[in-house]
């Protein structure tokens, strides 16, 4: 039988069916087939409801970052990530940021834009004023589509509309500005962009191709704040090291992506453990890093008047508590009910909290004793496991890799035949 990656109803097929194909096409052994068919709290009925051709689920894990207090209120985080030591830094900034209060955050509420590009317009900026002059035709024709959204205080709100110079021309650019109150809002502006497409042709006499949200959510902006004593820090050599740091990441793209890098360590992490778009928080963060034109740090370190190191991040965040998988997925509830947040924009100001909370805890490593130290204590475990090693032996040939600073599989394996010696 030809191999072949085209695969005829492969999407109607029962998962032991799905199974099976994958065998005979990439060589699975039973007991990888076992591995695929083990379930965990979300099972395979509600898994295939949520993508196509779903052959399994897989875990990573799920730990809890300790310490949080954000405005106020002690806040136990929940974290899910594969990476080492992200949970543990992420705790132990906290614990010094409650030297000056814990963290303080500010938002702009849940706001998103929906896109609707008109090409071929003969007169784009004549066709730009007429639309202004329909806006409030506009708004109520968007918030016909969604009487659940208007119902709770939200809708679309306002326009912003401009002409666009394009290697293929002017385009008309029509901005949808819309409260999607504690909903991500990808679906309720999309299906307003779409509702609107023909009344702007007929309106503008062109052509409308996309009609979408905008991922760059710059209208949905958290900011966050705190305040390290210098005592708590571990005194001005510590403090000084972050500041050139920060200076690096500010001035430098190959350091600021670094930099950011940490920052979503510990943003995607809480993103991951809620069910919301990894992706879509990912590309508003990093085209917001470049809004200058430049890529540069999403997050300022300073020193304040007392001598104490003060940070801030400000971060575009498109978060929902409804809608998408949130609401299937049963861990992500559990999570949200761990976090106790009652919007969309509590739980995006716990997680601005724990991306400023993820890069001081980076960069006060990096300007201390470097990555390498505390990151390869906790990757060595996982080094340990790869080389076999089981119960108790884990965390001795972990700890002898720290000691001798071999940190590798090889030399897991070593220790392992030593042991047996």
């Amino acid at each position: 039988m030809e191999r072949t990656s085209r695969i005829q109803g492969f999407h109607k097929m029962s998962l032991q069916e799905r199974h099976r194909i994958l065998q005979s096409f990439s060589g699975l052994t039973e007991e990888d087939l076992k591995t695929l068919s083990k379930e965990g709290a979300l099972d395979f009925e509600t898994a295939n409801r949520m993508v196509e051709n779903v052959v399994g689920t897989i875990q990573i894990p799920l730990g809890i970052a300790m310490n949080f207090i954000v405005n106020g209120k002690e806040v136990l985080v929940p974290m899910a990530v594969e990476e080492p030591s992200v949970v543990a830094a992420a705790s132990n900034a906290a614990k010094l940021a409650r030297s000056g209060g814990g963290f303080f955050v500010t938002n702009t509420g849940p706001v998103m834009i929906a896109q609707i590009q008109v090409v071929n317009v003969p007169d784009a900026r004549s066709a730009r004023i007429g639309l202004f002059e329909k806006k409030q035709e506009i708004l109520a024709l968007a918030n016909t589509q969604d009487p659940t959204l208007i119902g709770l205080g939200g809708g679309a709100k306002d326009l912003e509309i401009k002409v666009l110079d394009s290697r293929l021309g002017e385009m008309v650019i029509l901005h949808l500005i819309v409260d999607t109150r504690d909903a991500m809002g990808a679906n309720a502006v999309n299906t307003m962009a779409e509702a609107l497409a023909p009344h702007i042709e007929g309106w503008t006499g062109g052509k409308v191709y996309l009609r979408i949200l905008s991922n760059l959510a710059d209208r949905r902006l958290v900011r966050a704040r705190t305040k390290i004593t210098k005592e708590a820090l571990g005194g001005e050599d510590v403090l000084e090291g972050i500041l050139y740091a920060q200076a690096f990441a500010e001035a430098d793209p190959y350091r600021a992506t670094t930099h950011n890098k940490g920052i979503m360590n510990g943003v995607i992490a809480v993103v991951n453990a809620t069910g919301n778009d990894t992706r879509a928080i990912e590309a508003g963060a990093h085209a917001y890093a470049a809004r200058s034109g430049r890529y540069t740090s999403l997050t300022t370190w300073e020193k304040d008047a007392e001598g104490n190191l003060a940070g801030t991040l400000e971060i575009p965040l498109a978060v929902g508590l409804v809608g998408g998988a949130t609401k299937i997925n049963p861990v992500f509830q559990a999570s949200l009910k761990i976090l106790g947040v009652t919007s969309a924009v509590e739980l995006g100001e716990i997680i601005a909290a724990v991306g400023l909370a993820q890069n001081l805890a980076a960069i006060r490593v990096l300007a201390t004793e470097g990555v390498q130290s505390g990151h390869m204590s906790l990757h060595a475990k996982n080094i340990a496991v790869m080389a076999g090693a089981t119960g108790s032996l884990i965390d001795e040939v972990a700890r002898r890799m720290v000691e001798e600073k071999k940190v590798r599989v090889d030399r897991a394996k070593e220790i392992l035949v030593e042991r047996k010696r």
